[in-house]
C-alpha cells in the first residue's frame, strides 16, 4: 500500500482560500517565496584579472613590510632603548691602525679614559690614561695633543 505525500503548504492554502476567505494578500507573498526557491542563482560576475593582481601585491608589499618593519625593530630595539635623552658613557675616543689587524683604541668610559691595542690574539689594556678632568689647564687652551705625541708620553711614563 503505497503512502501519498503530504500536500506543500501552498497547495493546502490555495485550496482553502477561496473557502475561508482569505485575502490575495496572503497568498501574494508565499508566490514570491516559492518562485525565488525555484530559480538558480547565477555566480556574480568575475572581477576583472589587473584589479586583482593589484590587490594582491598591494597586499604582498603590506604583509613584506610589516615583516622587514618587525626585523629591524627586533634587531636595533636595543639602539631605540639607550638613546631616550642618555649620552653613552663607553665611547671609542680615537682609533689608530697600525697595519695589518693591529690597531690602538683611545677607549672613553664616563670621565676615565684607556688605551687599548687589539690584534688577532686579542685585546689589551696597554696603558690608563689621564682622566679628562685631571689634563693640565695649558693643555686645554691648547688643543688636543696628536696621538703620538700622547703615545709617546705615556710610553716613557712606565
Amino acid at each position: 500500500m503505497k503512502t501519498n505525500p503530504p500536500p506543500s503548504l501552498w497547495l493546502v492554502l490555495r485550496r482553502l482560500a477561496p473557502r475561508a476567505g482569505l485575502a490575495a494578500s496572503l497568498l501574494a507573498p508565499l508566490q514570491v517565496a516559492a518562485q525565488s526557491t525555484n530559480s538558480v542563482a547565477l555566480p556574480p560576475a568575475l572581477p576583472d584579472m589587473g584589479l586583482s593582481l593589484l590587490r594582491v601585491l598591494g597586499a604582498l608589499a603590506i604583509v613584506l613590510a610589516v615583516f622587514l618593519g618587525g626585523v629591524w625593530l627586533f634587531r636595533n630595539w636595543q639602539r631605540l632603548v639607550i638613546q631616550r635623552g642618555r649620552t653613552p658613557r663607553l665611547n671609542v675616543l680615537e682609533v689608530r691602525s697600525l697595519g695589518g689587524r693591529h690597531a690602538l683604541y683611545v677607549v672613553g668610559y664616563e670621565q676615565e679614559r684607556f688605551l687599548v691595542a687589539s690584534s688577532p690574539a686579542g685585546v689589551n689594556l696597554v696603558s690608563h690614561l689621564q682622566s679628562v678632568s685631571e689634563e693640565p689647564p695649558d693643555r686645554k687652551d691648547a688643543g688636543p695633543a696628536p696621538f703620538a705625541q700622547t703615545l709617546a708620553r705615556m710610553l716613557k711614563s712606565k
